[in-house]
């Protein structure tokens, strides 16, 4: 096992190395956790970072919202390839028939086929959540029919955490505290930013007009996504004793049953193949992100909100899980420490984010150029001197979330046939994009999200 001293000192230079402002670093194998702090919280204030700091945690939320539909099953509740409208009547989206059909698992693994990047802003009430699913009938207009592929999706987790509020008789917030915290031992985790409060809190930094991080323009993101990862603020030591809930196969460390046994292996499952867009992993199963590595099976999530990025890593065959918290910058810089933990610890080999290549190959340009487009996204892809220029642009909620610019152009190279990528690298990585279609040109835009041509 890694020291606190040697990691403390592989974070702080790699960290330092990539401009974070702050982050905290956590290892667990079998019972043993070790802990490493650095930086600040606050570029202007410049209190210092402490273990027992918390940040927010994003997208990773959206395990936890997993596995409280996991014990909804467990509990006989939900079924998981009933559709949702069994559990919300007059549940909609823009499309009828996806309306009627899609169901709990297609949200859980992320191919329901409707408009995921809303944000809409429902107010800090009880009722955000609620009020956020009735909106859907008019902004989730359907990308492609329930199934078809995958494709990233904020608002089915809402979704989700709406499931979660009308069979608990609670706010998502609420459930989450009760069937997980508690029982796992928490003592530092928020759902508010007046719950944040009163802990040693994290700032997020983004880029500045000159190019230098900045604090950023605000800190919390619509309650209405909290079940997607716009709230949940915790300590990396506290994310940890979510992974070990995993690891052990749904145990709380003194035996209290949070997850059967049969629905923490059923989250790793594989459900849906994910276009190879490093650094995704190559499938998702339920809440699950799915890694097959040189050296075992890897599950995980990240995590992105305003000037935050987080990371969790679990190793099923050899009871280790990583968590990373940052407070901004080039965090994939930190991805060649991640994967050398995980060897050393593991034995898992994680190949390196890809680069451009030097001779890259010939394609035909016009398969790839044309403007794609969602409600929340638009992208235009043109040929330009030395290889293709995409330009993407957030649109509608997207686009009025504090921070949000106006869009950003790279210019891309093929990595093959079907695959460009950034010729420079954005916060420690080169952007890669996928389109997809066997036509003469590209029906879709992969980026995570499907995006049409338009």
């Amino acid at each position: 096992m890694v020291t606190p001293q040697e990691l403390q000192e592989r974070l702080a230079e790699a960290a330092g190395r990539h401009g974070i402002p702050g982050a905290v670093l956590a290892v667990r194998r079998g019972t043993e956790v070790v802990e490493a702090a650095y930086g600040v919280l606050d570029l202007e204030t410049g209190y210092p970072v402490t273990v027992d700091s918390v940040f927010q945690t994003g997208s990773i939320t959206k395990v936890w919202t997993a596995t409280l539909v996991m014990q909804l099953v467990d509990e006989g509740l939900v079924d998981l390839d009933a559709p949702v409208a069994r559990y919300l009547p007059g549940f909609r989206v823009a499309d009828e028939a996806a309306s009627a059909s899609v169901t709990v698992r297609q949200l859980l693994c992320h191919v329901a086929g409707f408009e995921g990047d809303i944000f809409d802003d429902h107010g800090p009430g009880d009722d955000a959540v609620e009020r956020f699913v009735a909106g859907l009938g008019e902004r989730a207009r359907q990308l492609f029919p329930p199934g078809e592929r995958w494709s990233y999706c904020n608002s089915g987790y809402v979704v989700l955490g709406r499931i979660v509020e009308v069979l608990t008789g609670q706010t998502w917030e609420a459930a989450l505290r009760e069937r997980i915290a508690v029982p796992l031992g928490m003592t530092h985790i928020a759902t508010s930013p007046a719950e944040a409060i009163v802990h040693r809190v994290s700032m997020g930094h983004v880029t500045g007009p000159d190019g230098t991080l900045v604090k950023g323009p605000a800190w919390a993101m619509p309650r209405s996504n909290a079940p997607a990862g716009s709230t949940l603020t915790l300590t990396a030591r506290d994310q940890l004793r979510f992974a070990a809930m995993h690891l052990s196969g749904g145990l709380a460390p003194d035996g209290t049953r949070v997850l059967s046994e049969a629905g923490a292996l059923a989250m790793r499952e594989p459900q849906a193949d994910v276009p190879l867009i490093p650094p995704l992993g190559q499938q998702w199963g339920l809440g699950w992100e799915l890694f097959d590595y040189e050296g075992g099976l890897v599950i995980g999530h990240d995590g992105g909100t305003l000037g935050q990025i987080s990371l969790l890593r679990l190793v099923p065959g050899a009871d280790v899980a990583v968590a990373l918290l940052t407070g901004g910058g080039d965090f994939y810089g930190l991805y060649p420490l991640i994967a050398e933990l995980l060897d050393e610890l593991a034995g898992v080999k994680v190949p390196p984010l890809p680069l451009p290549p030097a001779d890259p190959p010939t394609v035909d340009p016009r398969y790839f150029a044309g403007r794609y487009e969602s409600g929340t996204l638009r992208a235009d892809v043109a040929e330009v001197e030395g290889g293709l220029s995409v330009t993407v642009r957030p649109l509608g909620s997207l686009a009025e979330l504090p921070g949000e610019t106006l869009g950003s152009t790279e210019t891309m190279v093929p990595l093959d046939a079907r695959t460009l990528i950034a010729r420079e690298p954005q916060e420690g990585r080169h952007t890669v994009h996928v389109f997809l279609g066997d036509g003469p040109h590209a029906d879709f835009l992969h980026l995570g999200r499907a995006i049409p041509r338009a």
